[in-house]
């Protein structure tokens, strides 16, 4: 079971249920069981495009803020019992609703999205290869779909997602 450790860092986030948002993509992921699915905790911090910009520029070398950034764990020892930390993952709020927008969706279908694309990324999931990339937006559309989420690839592809 992967457990959640949130932490809000831009009130805008605030008009969101986060926790349900979260709670709900987690179920999602537990009843398909992707391939490297483990249990672990993972740190959600949803803040705003400086910040994101911030890490991306330091920890990507890419200077621009972006949708969702991944952080996987570093393999070392956890205490018997402790469920080891898969990862971190930070979220613009601005930019996830300009894409939204972008998009004609709700916000809350695009960071659900977010979300899941953050945690398949913390599980080993790429999008770097053609071949990964198909893999990881298959996964994705299951998981969506399991939750009553459009397909977000079907029309318009997404928009760069860095995690």
């Amino acid at each position: 079971m992967i457990s959640p450790d949130i932490s809000i860092e831009n009130e805008g986030w605030q008009k969101f249920d986060i926790e349900t948002i979260v709670s709900t993509c987690l179920s999602s992921l537990e009843a398909e069981a992707p391939d490297g699915m483990r249990p672990g905790e993972v740190v959600l911090l949803f803040t705003d495009n400086d910040a994101v910009h911030e890490l991306n520029r330091e920890w990507r070398g890419k200077d621009k803020p972006t949708n969702v950034l991944s952080f996987p764990a570093e393999d070392f020892p956890v205490p018997e019992g402790e469920a080891a930390p898969l990862g971190d993952i930070a979220l613009a709020l601005e930019t996830c609703l300009s894409e939204a927008d972008e998009k004609d969706i709700s916000p809350e279908a695009h960071l659900s999205h977010l979300i899941l694309h953050g945690i398949l990324h913390l599980l080993g999931y790429d999008h770097i290869s053609d071949s990964d990339a198909a893999e990881m937006e298959d996964l994705e559309r299951r998981l969506l779909a399991r939750i009553g989420i459009a397909d977000p690839y079907g029309s318009a592809a997404d928009g760069e997602s860095d995690a």
